[in-house]
């Protein structure tokens, strides 16, 4: 055995000794309380017609995108796309990225400088927090959702400063004060990027659009693999911003572009989204529901959320994974979430609510829980 493997046996045993070890689990028959699927879009037989329609009306449309986007790989049917859900969220302009991570990391990895600052909230998602490190700038987190915390770092800033949070947040599931994290951010003079990932579907066109705040939002990154049912994201803002991230954000420039199927798929899940107020409706109803049946007890507290994303804290790794094995025995995919990806302490389950969940299925679910 070589040193090289030797040192991933060692950190492989390390982590199953801690009962940390990840295993990828094949999809299963259980009744789905795990995805991101909120309006049901992935498993959508609409939609996936409607893709079907798309690619066939395209002839020339080609099975790969052969290339980069400044290379081979771009195509008008990209640029069009891109100002049409640019005018979906009500900004200037956007730039596709093959996924929200990419996004992220190409955004806050090019953006700030040597002498900027960037400020997370501690709960931002990984792929900012990656794309921050790659950055030569000064990066700061503050305490979640904490204004007293973040001024204490934006009084510290230099440079260019970058306060980058989520509108909901993908562990949690709730949604930080945005009008008074933008007044600080104005304070300051520092810019305000945020992350939509969760909150487009529950919002048609995310809560951004929502509160009428595109114009004093620097940055939304829009990622299309949760509740638009398919693949890929686009950072929004201004046709300065679009036009840097051609030039600098290595994800974009290195990476082949998306393929015309991607790309058809993700116009008609827009397409399909603007026709979707009967599962908006569903999604909310079902989330009022489990929301006024589930009983906190001393075993459990509930995260405050109104989002598809519903946490019961347990407080343990063996906790969570032995709730979340009941669940499961009982038909139920919910899954545990344990200390690395959470702190120490804040160990759960976390619960995803879809449009297209049974109130028979809601009701046995809070029914377990409360049992508990």
């Amino acid at each position: 055995m070589t040193s090289a493997e030797k040192y991933i046996k060692s950190k492989l045993d390390e982590r199953r000794r801690s009962g940390l070890y990840r295993t990828l689990k094949p999809e299963n028959s259980l009744v789905d309380f795990c995805s991101n699927d909120y309006l049901g879009f992935a498993r959508s037989p609409i939609l996936r017609q409607s893709i079907a329609a798309e690619v066939q009306k395209h002839p020339e449309g080609l099975n790969g995108s052969t290339g980069s986007r400044l290379l081979s790989g771009n195509i008008t049917y990209a640029e069009n796309l891109e100002k049409e859900i640019a005018a979906h969220h009500q900004y200037p302009a956007g730039l596709l990225f093959n996924s929200g991570y990419d996004a992220n990391l190409g955004l806050l990895s090019s953006l700030p400088q040597r002498g900027d600052t960037i400020i997370l909230d501690e709960l931002i998602h990984a792929s900012a927090i990656d794309g921050a490190r790659l950055s030569y700038a000064n990066r700061y987190s503050f305490r979640h959702n904490d204004m007293e915390s973040l001024e204490a770092k934006l009084k510290q800033a230099k440079g260019n400063c970058y306060v980058v949070i989520e509108s909901i947040y993908s562990m949690d599931g709730d949604t930080p004060p945005i009008a008074g994290i933008l007044s600080l951010t104005k304070k300051y003079g520092a810019h305000l990027i945020v992350d939509e990932a969760h909150a487009v579907g529950l919002y048609p066109a995310g809560l951004i659009s929502k509160l009428g705040l595109q114009n004093e939002v620097f940055a939304v990154i829009v990622t299309f693999g949760k509740a638009l049912g398919c693949h890929g994201a686009i950072i929004l803002g201004s046709n300065q911003l679009r036009e840097y991230l051609i030039n600098f954000s290595r994800s974009f420039i290195y990476t082949t572009a998306p393929s015309f199927h991607q790309l058809a798929a993700v116009k008609m899940a827009y397409w399909l989204l603007s026709n979707a107020d009967r599962e908006i409706i569903s999604l909310k109803n079902n989330i009022d529901l489990f929301k006024n049946q589930i009983s906190p007890n001393n075993t459990f507290t509930l995260i405050n959320s109104d989002s598809a994303i519903q946490c019961i804290v347990l407080k343990s790794n063996d906790k969570a994974r032995e709730t979340a094995n009941i669940l499961q025995n009982a038909g139920l995919d919910v899954r545990a979430i344990l200390s690395p990806t959470v702190p120490p302490g804040t160990e759960r389950i976390r619960i995803c609510l879809h449009a297209y969940n049974t109130t028979h299925d809601l009701t046995l679910l809070t029914d377990i829980l409360t049992s508990l």
